[in-house]
């Protein structure tokens, strides 16, 4: 019999950490029916996978594309880097369970949290539920182009039980509300919740600059409301954790493991967290990694999350601009990107912008890294790339630099400051570490501030085939079986005749991203950053066609995933 769709002369990287082969790939409806030597007559479609790589579709365990996901069926930037299944609801912040016209309480909650405009979130969702399976079923009803499941979040839970109280320091659950906050998690695990997401994170605040629910909460809190996922044996924890003290960087890091190794091992759940390298915290993730696998030798089951590569603050001079704190710069803000940029253009303009930011220290400069037009995105940087370097090098202010860079690139380049993960040998660490798991891509968040959805394509780029320092079967794998089988994605993750048929087919070759780039496609014409890749050149979703070199085709198969 013809198959649907034969991907032939392909290399195979199954997922499964499995030696590469030389094999062709069988397709018939949602399934990888055939993976060796498959007769292509007869298919409705044929891929020539001559000189690339055919793996699984990646599996991104971090995203928050909860509100996106309503507008946007290609879940981009997620869909140009090969992300075939994502997990939403991280960070404890969810849309569900919520109060019938508390709506606005969660889309403020998760703009100031997340970046993502309350508007856009507002105008872009149904809003026609109350508890976290209606969510489920809306998100069934809307078209996907990726699979995508969620946790149900603890911010949303303790607003739904307790109000704004629970945003106070000094709160604490009553036996009754800990009794109703835990039925409310039972009721989104039984309805297809993924499992229970926490946030602890002291960079996490609702618009009144309180920290979100939960923060400050006794572990024992959550050792109560978690309860179902143990006594139903489904769903994992994942949290955004606290390190370190509010008034310091004194590390918790031994306080806040503790208590998480102890929930995993009372439910018997796997349990996944932030991690990322922070200077102010000195070499904490190295703690984070070895508490880790201490407590997983007496029965834990932690993973710290990763990304794999720094976590920067972008600045495109369509958005955000190192320009945006000097007095003649604010009458030009409000102008389109080739308003700003005939701006910089009028010679009394710049001599007044260059005059203002000549005072600027230089050392805030010295940190921040030039992302030059026309090429493509690196993230490796050493000190001569940035931007207090080539003014040095140019003999003049950054300020002025940055002007001269931004007109001669018609404000194409990017600057990026680099907050989290700054040194690239920790990174290595965190990569490398048999412990962590890959994450923190937070695809749909951050609108206008970070792009880190592009995760994948740089893994494969930059670790497996630049450096080496990974395999090319350990980086495949990192993507998508490791993903899929914490998450309990079944028959996802690996290219293998029975598994769903989301696949990608890679010229590893060519493997590269291009500049982040600002798009104002949310609702309301809102602005964000999407960032694209070369080299993914096709893929599949469910055994249907989704992206065609970059674009997609038209064709949502996607579907909801519920544990």
């Amino acid at each position: 019999m013809a198959h649907d769709v034969v991907i032939v002369n392909g290399t195979v990287v199954d997922g499964t950490g499995a030696p590469a082969r030389r094999a062709d790939v069988g397709i018939d409806g949602d399934r990888v029916t055939a993976v060796g030597e498959v007769d292509a007559a007869g298919a409705n479609q044929v891929i020539d996978a001559e000189g690339r790589i055919v793996t699984p579709g990646f599996v991104d365990l971090h995203s928050h594309l909860d509100a996106q996901i309503g507008w946007d069926p290609t879940m981009s930037s997620s869909c140009y880097h090969g992300v075939t299944s994502v997990v939403m609801g991280n960070c404890g912040m969810t849309f569900a369970p919520v109060r019938p016209g508390h709506a606005n309480v969660l889309a403020e909650a998760m703009e100031t949290v997340e970046d993502i405009p309350a508007s856009c979130i507002l105008d872009g969702l149904p809003w026609n539920w109350e508890g976290f399976g209606g969510y489920l079923d809306a998100i069934d009803a809307m078209p996907q182009g990726i699979n995508a499941g969620g946790y149900v979040g603890d911010v949303a839970v303790r607003l739904y039980v307790a109000g704004e109280a629970a945003c106070e320091p000094d709160f604490e659950a009553t036996p009754d509300q800990l009794a109703e906050m835990a039925r409310l998690v039972e009721d989104a695990i039984v309805a297809g919740a993924l499992g229970y997401s926490i946030s602890r994170s002291l960079f996490h605040r609702v618009p009144d600059g309180r920290n979100v629910p939960g923060t400050w909460a006794p572990p024992s809190e959550f050792f109560a409301i978690a309860e179902p996922l143990g006594r139903l044996g489904k769903g994992v924890l994942e949290s955004a954790p606290r390190y370190n003290e509010l008034d310091d960087n004194a590390s918790r890091v031994d306080e806040e493991l503790g208590w998480m190794a102890e929930l995993s091992r009372r439910t018997g759940r796997p349990f996944s967290f932030n991690l990322q390298q922070i200077k102010s915290l000195g070499t904490h993730y190295r703690d984070v990694i070895r508490r880790s696998e201490e407590a997983n030798r007496t029965g834990a089951q932690l993973r710290p999350q990763i990304t794999p590569r720094s976590v920067g603050v972008l600045f495109s001079f369509a958005a955000n601009t190192l320009l945006d704190g000097l007095a003649s710069f604010q009458p030009i803000r409000e102008r389109d990107l080739a308003g700003r940029l005939d701006a910089l253009r009028d010679p009394e303009i710049r001599a007044r912008l260059v005059e203002e930011g000549a005072g600027e220290p230089i050392e805030r400069y010295e940190r921040m890294y030039l992302m030059p037009a026309g090429q493509p995105a690196g993230y490796d940087y050493t000190p001569a790339d940035s931007i207090a370097a080539i003014a040095s090098a140019r003999g003049v202010t950054p300020i002025e630099a940055y002007i001269d860079v931004m007109v001669a690139s018609d404000g194409r380049s990017i600057v990026n400051w680099p907050v989290m993960n700054e040194d690239h040998d920790a990174v290595r660490e965190l990569v490398t570490s048999p412990v962590t798991i890959m994450g923190l891509a937070d695809a749909g968040a951050h609108a206008t501030q970070i792009m880190d959805a592009s995760q994948p394509t740089y893994v494969l780029a930059h670790w497996v085939r630049d450096e080496q320092v990974l395999t090319l079967e350990e980086g495949v794998r990192a993507l998508s079986s490791d993903t899929a089988e914490f998450i309990g994605y079944t028959d996802r993750g690996t290219l293998r005749e029975g598994s769903f048929a989301d696949v990608n087919v890679i010229d590893l070759d060519t493997l590269s991203l291009t500049l982040p780039e600002i798009v104002h496609d949310f609702p309301g014409d809102a602005p964000r950053f999407v960032q694209r890749a070369d080299g993914i050149d096709h893929t599949f979703v469910n055994g249907r066609h989704f992206m065609d070199h970059g674009e997609p085709t038209g064709e949502l198969a996607g579907r909801l995933l519920r544990g």
